[in-house]
């Protein structure tokens, strides 16, 4: 959801199941073990549970409590700040479903995933500015307001900027620094292993060409 959902993608656990009659294989490193079941979950970045607390707390930010300050904002008739708030869940919906497709099909390499989520927190920093610049300056309460006005009017302000300070984190300090690289390592590292696969594969098939070659000679 905040840009990382490819990276805290299902795990999907390998069959250990051993079969009658079958040695048990040996285990792996822990480290080995973590990286086989990253390539087949298909998870970029696989991060600790502190990470995982910090993809949560995005999700109640940038989800959950701006759904329900829209749906507020119904409820109390305030236009004003459903058109606010509107567009960030607009286009959140919308990364939701691009990268949900886009991690499904293995037809794309992880650096085009990863940019999924990257491009889309570029253009969500520049609505947030948009969103903060509408309860922070283009809206005024009266002199007379309730309590509950007033409550509503901070709390607009509040998400606001703790949006665009999740976000601009998430991009300055994960996405780019740690993100994208991950992804480029993971398709080099993937793409030197089919390399070395495939001379593998024809080292066979050259010996014997050779030696047909050497019969036919004799």
């Amino acid at each position: 959801m905040s840009g990382l959902s490819l990276a805290v993608a299902p795990r999907s656990e390998p069959d250990h199941t051993i079969a009658p009659g079958e040695k048990p294989e040996h285990k792996p490193p822990r480290q080995q073990r973590q990286q086989q079941q990253q390539q087949q979950s298909g998870e970029i970045f696989q991060g600790s549970k502190l990470f995982r607390l910090y993809v949560i707390l995005g999700t109640a930010v940038g989800l959950f409590l701006p759904l329900a300050y829209v749906l507020g904002g119904f409820a109390r008739g305030d236009n004003h700040d459903v058109r606010s708030a509107t567009p960030h869940l607009f286009l959140l919906s919308f990364q939701i479903l691009t990268e949900n497709v886009i991690g499904g099909l293995s037809l794309f390499s992880p650096p085009v995933r990863a940019l999924v989520p990257l491009l889309y927190t570029v253009r969500r920093i520049f609505v947030l500015v948009d969103w903060i610049h509408d309860v922070w300056l283009n809206k005024t309460l009266p002199v007379n307001a309730q309590l509950k006005d007033i409550v509503w009017h901070w709390l607009g302000k509040c998400l606001a900027a703790a949006n665009l300070l999740y976000f601009s984190i998430n991009l300055f300090f994960f996405l780019i620094p740690r993100f994208l690289p991950r992804a480029f390592e993971r398709y080099f590292k993937e793409r030197d292993e089919i390399r070395c696969k495939m001379s593998e594969d024809k080292r066979p098939i050259m010996a014997n060409k050779s030696l047909a070659t050497n019969k036919k000679d004799d």
